[in-house]
């Protein structure tokens, strides 16, 4: 059985303070790790401190982004070597506002998750549709070319251990959702994916969010779908109280 995964996405939100004080508020009322597993993507500015106030707890840490050299002349970048130094458990990769802001392709989100794997850490690659595409009903088909060009080139065992995060981008921070019924087609549609392109035991292995205007009032319907594993949380995992309510819906 898949153990849950709930990760908070911070995005660009808080200060080093209201990090620190996020972190002792939740880090002693995290239920335990063969329940469920607790992330938190912080900006990569805290994530030190962040790793500091969680050492020896079962808060895990995400960086939001990493680059896929662990060196070199990449002025701003984030060396994935650097990570794995912190203790950085998870990266989140492919996210839908990296993709259209800054303009990532699939090939870059692969070469990233090469470097995460190869420096022992473990990304949570995003994938999600337009509402363009969805009314177009070309879900299934975007979904399969992201997860299969995001997925190039790792290995079975590589992959079992992936987290893979569904997020509809006309669901994130709209206020609208897929509902339960849908998340868990689309994600059973990534489950799918990685069937057919690394069989039965891996896609039963891999685990796989649900992202979109996420809160504790709705998040026990998600979770009580065969294909979703989780959830990728984006404001609603900015209070330490309403993150905690996410985890006790679930634990």
């Amino acid at each position: 059985m898949r153990k849950p995964i709930i990760a908070g996405n911070w995005k660009m939100n808080k200060t080093a303070s209201e990090a620190k004080d996020f972190a002792e508020a939740v880090k002693n009322n995290i239920p335990s790790n063969d329940k469920v597993d607790s992330v938190i993507g912080s900006p990569a500015l805290f994530l030190q401190e962040l790793m500091a106030s969680a050492e020896g707890t079962e808060l895990k840490i995400a960086a939001q982004n990493s680059f896929w050299e662990n060196s070199g002349a990449f002025t701003g970048e984030t060396s994935p070597a650097a990570l794995a130094d912190l203790g950085v458990q998870y990266v989140i990769i492919g996210h839908s506002e990296r993709r259209e802001y800054f303009h990532e392709t699939d090939e870059d989100i692969n070469k990233k998750a090469k470097a995460i794997f190869a420096n022992g850490m473990i990304p949570i690659l995003c994938c999600g549709e337009s509402l363009e595409t969805y009314e177009a009903n070309k879900t299934a088909e975007w979904i399969e070319g992201q997860i299969t060009a995001g997925l190039e080139g790792l290995t079975e065992g590589q992959v079992s251990n992936l987290v893979i995060a569904y997020e509809p981008i006309w669901a994130i921070g709209t206020g609208k959702s897929a509902d339960a019924q849908i998340a868990d087609e689309i994600c059973g549609v990534v489950r799918q994916t990685v069937e057919k392109l690394y069989g039965k035991e891996v896609s039963e292995a891999v685990r796989i969010q649900y992202g979109g205007s996420v809160k504790p009032e709705n998040i026990a319907e998600y979770m009580a779908k065969e294909n979703v594993d989780g959830a990728l949380v984006g404001g609603a995992s900015l209070e330490a109280d309403s993150f905690l309510a996410l985890l006790d819906a679930v634990k």
